[in-house]
């Protein structure tokens, strides 16, 4: 029996920019897309208007041409609890606004952690298909973390299972016995990381993460020493997971994860080298193959899921 397409406003809000797409599942097919910077500064109302009018013209679009838009779902980079409750305002400030209230007036909203909703995007269309347990990790304006298993992203007991990168990396120096820093994983390995740490040693000199991949690409050595270190510090985050977790793969998305060259070949060479056991040292370690829009599709995907539930509910009655 042909299953009748779902068509649902998927939105990715991430620190850098808003991706919103109407998503045709259970396909997973992107019918119309458009992207705007997040801004997060202008404060947390005018990111909030962005999304909205996204979310209204993307749906009015899709119903000019005959596609009813059944649901919106929403991918944020802030904390999200298994209610859907948005718990943290690290970036982009929502918890004073009324985001359930004016999204679901263009349909029915399911708000999810933007990291859990990529994770169910490889998982159910991407790299993850072919494995029960797979870690995903986005490395972009943040860097976060999923474990996803039997095609499910783990909530966690409070939702906050993805903050593999906010905590001080600090520890004693055996020799002299004070603590060596108290920077976070963002603060090394992160896009705004390797802008911030290239500048410090070349004021002015870069404006994004890419502009700091070219030169570094194009050998300069102040820009090589800040992507080498960065990708030895992710990497031994990731082997510390893969060592806990005992994953089938490690699946790699955002903006930077998906880059070539230096940073994945230290982060990789550096994630092998700190996996303890033999067993797991040479796991895949795969790039997202629903790249830069695996939050939209997964945002998208997590709303079809309960719209799809919803459907099996009124039929049966």
């Amino acid at each position: 029996m042909k299953t009748e397409p779902f068509n649902v406003v998927g939105i990715d809000v991430g620190g850098t920019k808003i991706a919103a797409g109407v998503v045709s599942l259970p396909e997973g097919r992107i019918c119309a897309q458009q992207m705007v910077p997040t801004a997060p500064a202008r404060g947390g109302e005018a990111v909030l208007n962005d999304v909205v009018r996204l979310a209204e013209e993307l749906a009015a679009g899709a119903e000019a041409a005959g596609r009813k838009v059944e649901g919106v779902g929403l991918g944020l980079c802030e904390l999200v609890d298994p209610a859907g409750h948005i718990l943290s305002a690290n970036c982009v400030g929502w918890q004073d606004q009324p985001v359930a209230e004016r999204l679901s007036r263009v349909g029915p909203l399911v708000i999810e952690a933007d990291v859990r909703a990529a994770a169910l995007a490889e998982a159910l269309f991407g790299a993850g298909r072919s494995f029960r347990i797979f870690l995903y990790v986005t490395i972009g304006t943040g860097i976060s973390s999923c474990l996803t298993i039997d095609g499910e992203p783990f909530v966690g007991a409070r939702g906050a299972t993805g903050t593999m990168a906010s905590s001080p990396l600090n520890w004693i120096c055996e020799h002299c016995g004070h603590a060596t820093g108290e920077a976070t994983l963002e603060e090394i390995a992160s896009g705004p990381a390797l802008v911030a740490r290239f500048n410090q040693r070349r004021p002015g000199a870069s404006r994004s993460g890419p502009d700091v991949l070219a030169a570094a690409a194009a050998g300069d050595a102040d820009s090589l020493d800040v992507v080498r270190s960065a990708g030895e510090a992710l990497g031994s985050a990731v082997g510390l997971l893969v060592n806990v977790l005992d994953p089938e793969a490690v699946i790699v998305g955002g903006g930077l994860g998906l880059s070539e060259g230096l940073y994945w070949e230290s982060f990789n060479a550096s994630t092998r080298r700190h996996i303890w056991s033999e067993i797991h040292r040479g796991l895949p370690i795969l790039r997202a193959a629903t790249g830069q829009a695996a939050g939209m599709i997964g945002a998208a995907a997590a709303a079809w899921k309960k719209g799809k539930d919803s459907r099996l509910e009124t039929s049966t009655r």
